[in-house]
């Protein structure tokens, strides 16, 4: 079992971080830095097929997982990135129970699922097929992502259905779908991430939400809050943290 999926199912956090720069060096630099996992962002980044065994490799020999956020739930984008090589899937814009069926489906191999049996970088062409084969099934961290208010009504359907490792909110997304976006403190934003909350805790499934900015007291006090699994800032982001300076001070 992978170190992220035995800390879920012990719920004791794991934390991870995003990225968004796609380049293999940028992948080891951030696995070397402590994080479980490392999240390659293929909705909303420009990461290229072929780019990603190289960039997963990158996150493997540092110590962390390679994860991916696929573009959407789509049988297509979830083989590709697992046949490349990701022990773990995010998928975002979950909004009914039937996308939460299809994702474990589209991401398991026969007979738990339907996803396409070939040799690939997952497997080393063919090499280790039979290990693979016989372990990713169970092995596979499951996370969905919701991001619209729409989705808030349905929850307790989406998250009844067994399967899924962990639920992350996505801020940006979510708040943009109520008319407060980027307004992560007005009152409704948090009644809406209560309410996913105590679904979560009522359902059996490990909160995740996303720390957008590096701020370790915003982290220190989501995991006082009960998250299990934390994207932890984004390659850019933490980048600009560092890069900013205001050269009239000098």
């Amino acid at each position: 079992m992978n170190l992220v999926k035995e800390k879920l199912k012990s719920s004791k956090p794991t934390i991870g971080t995003w990225m968004q720069i796609p380049n293999p060096i940028v992948a080891e630099i951030l696995a070397a830095n402590g994080y479980d996992w490392v999240t390659v962002d293929l909705e909303h980044a420009g990461f290229s097929l072929q780019s990603l065994p190289d960039i997963f490799r990158a996150i493997q020999i540092r110590g962390a997982l390679p994860f991916a956020r696929v573009a959407q739930n789509h049988p297509k984008d979830i083989k590709q990135a697992l046949d490349a090589g990701a022990r773990g899937i995010i998928v975002p814009m979950i909004e009914s129970a039937d996308q939460v069926k299809n994702f474990i489906r589209w991401s398991s191999y026969p007979p738990e699922g339907n996803r396409g049996v070939g040799y690939s970088n997952a497997n080393l062409f063919g090499k280790y097929f039979e290990d693979y084969s016989k372990e990713i099934n169970a092995d596979l961290v499951r996370v969905i992502q919701i991001e619209n208010v729409k989705a808030v009504q349905e929850i307790d359907s989406i998250l009844s259905i067994k399967g899924i490792d962990a639920m992350m909110v996505g801020p940006y997304d979510l708040s943009g779908s109520m008319g407060l976006t980027g307004q992560f403190e007005h009152p409704n934003f948090l009644e809406v991430v209560d309410k996913l909350s105590k679904a979560a805790e009522k359902n059996g499934v490990c909160m995740g939400t996303h720390v957008i900015h590096p701020d370790f007291s915003k982290l220190k006090n989501e995991i006082v809050n009960g998250k299990k699994f934390i994207a932890y800032s984004t390659d850019a982001i933490l980048l600009n943290s560092k890069a900013t300076i205001n050269f009239n001070d000098l």
